[in-house]
């Protein structure tokens, strides 16, 4: 009798691995998912490289104008420049083990659901950690002298009754606010994109707020349908990747209860045990940021490995092994270009 000749619906055109089309439906799962969920990225200055610990970015000062007088030589400046160095941090992953029997037993498709919480996961740590860098650079102080430092914005800088927590008014008010403390500092806000960021809670405050869909303050929300287009100037991102509210330090039972980095179980804020402590701050209390607003050039964002994607079979234990993995970093570039919201300072 003849052998048959089976066709292998993962073989890439009749040729190669069995399975080579399963990883790439995998891979293409993970990474649809990541860019469906990652906001901040794109917000931020970014660089790829591909080797090194660290990449350095550039900075300039101001140059100054002066008048000449007839016949004298006219001789150079001196405008003051630095470099901002960003070290990369270690591998990002986000691994799950399938095992064979229960893929088998399931009436669904076991792998599609996996692939997107790897992305996602990824995705929300990502947006973590440049959220919290754009933090620390409206915290940071100025780079060149005279140049400005990060911005503050509290409720009495809006009005005596001011409420950040309950009034949607109040937050346009304070991206507004924003915007003038970065015009200030001659940061290019009419010329570039000015971003902010927020809760949802903040969120559905402005977006039902009535000069969401008033037309005198250039505004063409809706109500009904939930659009909040811009904010005086200021494209709003809703994200629950914020950690506005925690305490973003290590998780101690006996001494810190609170912290949500390695708290073992908190599957909503808990932060790996690893994460980095150039991002980490209490953001707790009336003194913890509400919502911030930021010009690219506030964060630069550095990436090592862009998001990559590995499966194995490991025939000793009936499992298949996924994985997700990236490496990226960020850190504050030119603090003159965040603000900070908050109710008190």
């Amino acid at each position: 009798m003849a052998n048959a000749t089976p066709t292998r619906l993962g073989q890439n055109l009749a040729a190669g691995a069995a399975d080579a089309l399963f990883l790439d439906l995998f891979s293409g799962e993970i990474l649809a998912a990541y860019e469906t969920m990652v906001k901040f990225a794109p917000t931020v200055r970014s660089k790829t490289i591909s080797g090194g610990k660290s990449y350095k970015f550039p900075a300039l000062y101001k140059a100054m104008g002066q008048y000449h007088v007839p016949g004298t030589e006219i001789n150079g400046q001196n405008i003051l420049g630095t470099e901002i160095v960003i070290t990369t941090d270690d591998l990002l992953i986000a691994p799950v083990e399938i095992a064979e029997i229960d893929e088998l037993r399931n009436h669904f498709d076991v792998r599609s659901p996996y692939a997107r919480e790897l992305g996602n996961a990824l995705a929300l740590i990502d947006d973590r950690i440049t959220s919290m860098s754009i933090l620390k650079a409206a915290r940071a102080p100025e780079l060149f002298t005279g140049d400005g430092g990060g911005g503050l914005v509290q409720e009495s800088d809006i009005s005596g009754s001011a409420d950040f927590t309950t009034s949607g008014a109040d937050l346009w008010a304070a991206f507004g606010r924003s915007v003038r403390v970065m015009d200030e500092k001659d940061v290019p806000v009419e010329t570039s994109t000015i971003h902010g960021a927020v809760l949802p809670l903040q969120w559905y405050l402005m977006a039902e707020s009535e000069k969401n869909i008033n037309k005198d303050y250039g505004a063409g929300g809706s109500i009904n349908k939930h659009m909040l287009n811009g904010v005086n100037g200021v494209q709003v991102i809703k994200s629950n990747a914020l950690l506005f509210g925690q305490d973003v330090t290590a998780y101690n039972a006996g001494t810190n209860a609170d912290g949500i980095v390695g708290k073992p179980n908190d599957y909503k804020y808990g932060l790996p045990a690893n994460f980095p402590s150039k991002y980490q701050a209490d953001l707790t209390g009336n003194a913890g940021p509400v919502a911030l607003a930021w010009q690219e050039a506030a964060v630069a964002r550095l990436q090592l490995l862009g998001l990559a994607t590995e499966q194995e079979w490991d025939i000793r234990r009936q499992v298949t092994l996924m994985l997700a993995k990236m490496s990226v970093s960020a850190g504050t570039l030119r603090s003159k270009c965040a603000v900070e919201i908050r109710k008190t300072a």
